[in-house]
């Protein structure tokens, strides 16, 4: 780094103050311009180098052949899209991720895209208009204008898996089914299931004109579980309903909480519908250790039925999320079912050990015809072939050249290093 300034000696910045690719401080009434390198990356924005790449790229593969196997088709929504689309049916929360931009060609706002769920919804409401069950899958890069976790990027590749068209909990639990294989896939045999359903906090606050007015408030309040400020907020709202979300933090456990649920919270249709199908799918978890939380209701404003999160050992954060979001076509014309889930594979390939290098053969550079056909009947064979090339050596990180070809009795042939 070069510092320039009009003070005869050197001044000590802190990291606040060098923050930036080319930035202009003024400080004690004096200037001073950083230059700073220009390969220094924006932060929580990061290269992907060989090896990382290779795992996150395997993971992207197996996952995207296995969703084929369940009948899921793949989209490529775009990068960016305007504003008013991308951010229709989400909530807050996606608005204050997104970077925005002013297009040149139209001068409208447009955003890049920080999550690909709603627009795989455009895409099953406007363009594909099917009557029936439709499963879509997609694999592609988000920017977030904040990480979401500790250490979290703010480039995940986010890979995911939608059913659109069916309303009933068939489809919840394929899509619990699908998430919970897709780590299995990984390697992955230590997992924890997280459920939640909206429908719980709907259904209370539906009860309740005064709680009707002030949902948007008590979300964030369960969400951070604030008692006290819960407490405050409700103080005038009829018993059933104050008592009710007052008792929303303390519903967490495994599975019993369904029971203890039952019998605290009012005898609700909404609440009952919620609480059945939780149970539904928690005995369709599998191996997975299941809790159950009814005040963890991150995507509550888009979500309208059973949620999850999904936890892996060595990971603070959920490494996937899913839940049913019916009404986000709506804002597109048209009002399908719909239910899916997402993960980042940049984070769970970060949790995964380095795999073995690929065995791969050497082979010198040269014009010999009957080295290049031999050279590209290897290739077509599946084997990893590389070249040599003259005055250099190969640095190789990603490959282990355990054989070479070599020119014997007139032929190619292969021999072990």
């Amino acid at each position: 780094m070069l510092l320039r300034s009009n003070l005869a000696m050197p001044h000590k910045l802190d990291a606040q103050e060098i923050r930036g690719y080319r930035c202009l401080c003024r400080f004690s009434r004096l200037s001073f311009v950083i230059l700073m390198p220009t390969w220094l990356l924006p932060e929580n924005i990061a290269d992907v180098l060989p090896s990382e790449a290779r795992k996150i790229e395997e993971l992207r593969r197996a996952m995207l052949d296995n969703f084929r196997l369940y009948g899921y088709e793949m989209v490529m929504p775009p990068l960016l899209e305007y504003l008013e689309s991308l951010l229709t049916g989400a909530g807050a929360d996606t608005n204050l991720r997104t970077f925005k931009l002013v297009d040149q060609l139209s001068g409208r706002t447009m955003g890049v895209r920080p999550d690909m769920t709603i627009q795989v919804a455009r895409i099953d409401a406007h363009l594909l208009n099917r009557a029936s069950v439709t499963r879509l899958c997609y694999a592609g890069s988000v920017l977030h204008t904040r990480p979401l976790g500790l250490h979290a990027t703010r480039e995940p590749l986010q890979i995911g898996a939608e059913i659109y068209g069916h309303a009933g909990l068939e489809a919840d639990a394929e899509i619990q089914e699908l998430a919970l294989a897709s780590l299995a896939l990984s390697g992955f045999t230590e997992v924890r299931l997280d459920l939640s359903h909206a429908g719980v906090l709907r259904a209370i606050v539906a009860s309740d004109p005064k709680a009707g007015r002030d949902e948007a408030e008590l979300y964030n309040l369960l969400r951070a579980k604030d008692v006290a400020s819960l407490r405050a907020r409700t103080a005038e709202y009829s018993a059933v309903c104050r008592d009710a979300l007052l008792a929303l933090p303390s519903l967490y456990g495994d599975a019993a909480v369904l029971a203890k649920a039952r019998a605290i919270l009012p005898a609700l249709p909404g609440i009952a519908q919620a609480l059945d199908e939780l149970e539904l799918l928690v005995s369709l978890a599998g191996s997975a250790s299941v809790t159950v939380d009814l005040a963890d209701l991150r995507g509550y404003q888009y979500e309208s039925g059973a949620m999850f999160a999904i936890y892996v050992p060595g990971l603070p954060n959920a490494v996937a999320r899913g839940g049913r979001y019916d009404h986000v076509g709506e804002a597109f014309g048209r009002a399908r079912p719909a239910t899916g889930f997402s993960m980042d594979l940049r984070e769970l390939a970060r949790l995964l050990p380095i795999a073995e290098r690929k065995r791969a053969i050497r082979a010198p550079w040269g014009r010999d015809a009957a080295l290049r056909e031999k050279i590209v009947e290897l290739r077509r064979a599946g084997e990893v072939v590389i070249q040599h090339l003259p005055g250099h050596e190969n640095d190789q990180e990603e490959f282990d050249c355990d054989r070479t070809l070599v020119l014997d009795g007139g032929n190619w042939v292969q021999k072990k290093l």
